[in-house]
Order: C-alpha cells, then sequence, then structure tokens
C-alpha cells in the first residue's frame, strides 16, 4: 500500500523522538545537573552534557537508519542507569508509584528491544 508505514517505522520515529528531545531537554534546561547533582552522580554538569548528547546522536542514528545496532546498544544502557539511579529508589514508596514513575523507562526498554532484534 503507498504511503503505508512499516512498523519497525514508526518505533524508530518514535524512539528518536523521545531521545531527541529528551537530550535537548538535557543541554537547555540547568534543572537537569541539580537533578543528576541530588541522586549523587558525580560531575554532574559533565555527565549531563554527555548523556545529553549521546541521546541525540543516538536517537539521530535511529531516525536516519545508521548504526541502529550500536545506538540502541548505548541508549539501553543510558536507560537503565536512569531506572536504577531514579526508579529503583521509589520503591520504598510502594509498587504503585514505582510502576507509575518507571512507565516510560520500560516502554522504551522494550522499542530498543525490539529495534536491536530486528536489525543486522
Amino acid at each position: 500500500m503507498r504511503g503505508s508505514y512499516h512498523t519497525l517505522d514508526l518505533i524508530r520515529y518514535a524512539v528518536s523522538y523521545v531521545f531527541i528531545t529528551s537530550g535537548l531537554i538535557k543541554l537547555l534546561v540547568g534543572d537537569y545537573i541539580q537533578i543528576f547533582s541530588n541522586l549523587g552522580i558525580p560531575s554532574p554538569e559533565t555527565v549531563v552534557l554527555l548523556v545529553g548528547l549521546t541521546e541525540i546522536i543516538c536517537g539521530c542514528l535511529i531516525l536516519f537508519k545508521r548504526y541502529i545496532k550500536q545506538a540502541t546498544i548505548i541508549l539501553f544502557i543510558i536507560v537503565i542507569g536512569a531506572f536504577l539511579f531514579a526508579k529503583v529508589p521509589i520503591l520504598h514508596q510502594g509498587f504503585l508509584q514505582f510502576a507509575f514513575e518507571a512507565r516510560l523507562d520500560i516502554v522504551l526498554l522494550v522499542l530498543l528491544t525490539i529495534l536491536w532484534r530486528s536489525h543486522k
């Protein structure tokens, strides 16, 4: 069918959108340095810069179908890090609060896994 999108393309667009916008926000909004600092991450200014740039670059690579397998692995590591540093501590507030806060991370892990498994 002319003009139809393949499911993997839609997943690629969605994942790229999330990471490109997330990376841009990290670079443009100064609040993230304080957030990273509160999480106990050393050198939060440097880490925010590196994570933000990495999210933008990997998001663009996925968007333009370049090095998708490598980009998904890097983003998978970033999401796991965010999950461990920011979401796991929420478990003490209760499982439902944790499940609510971690919903985007879990969906991104599933979508990144689909992209990783579908490319050579």
